[in-house]
């Protein structure tokens, strides 16, 4: 006897979602974290630099926020209110492994919004190509990773997840005016950063020395030798 089929889509809207879970249906809890699964791991994963604890973390704020969901309201959206529930396990595992946040003073920054086009080529990508796209990436998430803590998660929910300021703001607790400042701030660290890697592969690029050089050289010799 083949499985009944789901009675709703992957686009059923959250309180849907949250209408079917209440009626004891298991597949719509599954289909609820497929859907905050990426933003959730994102911002735990920003708290914690470490994927297995932001895994767990993630976990943890899953099962509290299933416990929950009778309490939820509906006075944010569920998207914001389960990324507080993911901060609150995230920086709990964060306290009680005995690391201590990074407090930063911050200063007055200008209001400054500004939006990165990243144009991706369509040919299809070659071995050489997909490894330094994936180093590239690796790059990036240090340098994520390396960012204050205060900065980090900010920076990660308005320009990862491409939450609004309003939005992210309602999500984290902290005034919109502190948003926009830990954003520009995050972003002109960030910025920094990686232009002290680029300088510093532009100085090793097309490099002449070790195998290269000792092989122009060998086979030099070798023609010359055989010009004799």
């Amino acid at each position: 006897m083949q499985p009944a089929p789901l009675q709703t889509t992957g686009n059923d809207p959250d309180s849907a979602l949250l209408q079917r879970i209440g009626n004891g249906d298991s597949s719509a809890f599954e289909q609820l974290m497929r859907r905050y699964n990426r933003r959730l791991y994102r911002v735990a994963r920003s708290i914690l630099r470490d994927d297995a604890e932001a895994e767990d973390a993630l976990q943890d704020a899953y099962l509290q926020a299933y416990r929950s969901l009778s309490s939820f309201r509906a006075e944010s959206s569920l998207g914001t209110w389960l990324t507080r529930v993911v901060v609150n396990a995230a920086l709990m595992r964060h306290r009680k492994a005995g690391r201590m946040a990074e407090i930063i003073e911050l200063s007055a920054e200008p209001d400054m919004e500004e939006r990165i086009d990243t144009q991706f080529s369509q040919q299809e990508e070659q071995p050489e190509r997909a490894a330094l796209r994936a180093q590239t990436r690796q790059l990036i998430e240090a340098r994520i990773d390396a960012l204050p803590e205060v900065f980090r998660t900010v920076f990660v929910l308005r320009a990862l997840e491409e939450l609004s300021v309003e939005e992210t703001a309602d999500t984290l607790g902290i005034p919109e005016a502190t948003v926009r400042t830990r954003y520009f701030r995050a972003r002109g660290m960030l910025r920094d950063a990686l232009s002290r890697e680029i300088d510093f592969a532009l100085e090793e690029a097309f490099a002449f020395d070790g195998a290269r050089c000792d092989r122009i050289v060998s086979h030099v010799l070798g023609r010359l030798n055989e010009a004799e």
